[in-house]
């Protein structure tokens, strides 16, 4: 996979280390940003959306007022 991108919420302030994630047509890929040679987690694209939907939804998420 060549087309990785950084978390929208990784920032100078963090040291820009953050998750990236990759998408295939079937897949999303995973990876330390910090390691990236390491190993990847990859997910079936509608397993990963509705793990993304649950934490929209978890108090505290983005998605919610804290």
């Amino acid at each position: 996979m060549d087309n990785w991108r950084k978390s929208s919420y990784s920032g100078e302030g963090d040291g820009n280390s953050c998750v990236e994630i990759a998408n295939t047509d079937t897949d999303v890929a995973v990876r330390d940003s910090k390691v990236p040679a390491r190993a990847t987690l990859t997910f079936p694209t509608p397993t990963f959306t509705a793990f993304l939907e649950s934490l929209k939804q978890a108090p505290g998420g983005p998605g919610r007022r804290r």
